[in-house]
């Protein structure tokens, strides 16, 4: 049977009502789809940086490379280390954050976008409430050490031109890659929708 042009725009409009009312009635921000994409996204980001400790750690053992040798190295280049730890801390928040806000874009099925925001802040609020957590007197905490597998959270605070860049990188890469990939999440909802 052959759908003419009228009844196929008729379709098509009957199909956008039903998902403009939809994302009216359940759209907005889900907290607890933007917690988990916020776990994901932390998860993610202690795995790609064990998985580029161990890759470094590889590389050092097939040529050879002692920590001493190593370590003199990157004392003789300290321009070079940090713009590769730069690159690397770019990478693993691109990858990371994406998933982040791919999964809350997925969860929600609405808003992708808005998703992906939630993410970064539940980041920021983490990093905040970290941060307040070890200012607090009689408290014996060393959460920078603890945290050493977070990308996020800069080991010292006075920082020069390059760790102000990366600090700055390190705020809106993850934003950007969770807004993209809340986007992406949710654009699995919409080839749904198309196909009903």
């Amino acid at each position: 049977m052959e759908t003419t042009d009228s009844g196929s725009s008729t379709a098509d409009y009957r199909s956008h009502e039903r998902l403009s009312r939809e994302s009216r009635e359940f759209g907005g921000v889900k907290v607890g789809s933007t917690f988990f994409g916020w776990v994901v996204a932390m998860g993610m980001s202690v795995l790609l940086t064990a998985l580029l400790t161990a890759f470094g750690a590889g590389v050092g053992f097939a040529t050879k490379t002692n920590l001493g040798s190593a370590a003199e190295n990157m004392a003789r280049n300290p321009d070079t280390a940090a713009w590769i730890s730069a690159a690397a801390l770019v990478l693993v928040l691109l990858i990371a954050y994406f998933c982040g806000g791919y999964v809350a874009g997925r969860m929600a099925r609405f808003h992708g976008g808005r998703q992906g925001v939630a993410v970064w802040v539940w980041a920021i609020v983490a990093a905040i409430v970290v941060a307040a957590l070890t200012m607090v007197p009689d408290i014996n905490f060393d959460a920078w050490r603890q945290l050493n597998g977070s990308p996020l959270v800069p080991q010292q605070w006075n920082m020069g031109l390059l760790g102000w860049i990366v600090l700055v990188i390190a705020l809106v890469i993850p934003l950007v890659a969770a807004v993209l990939g809340g986007h992406a999440g949710m654009r699995y909802h919409r080839r749904i929708d198309r196909s009903i």
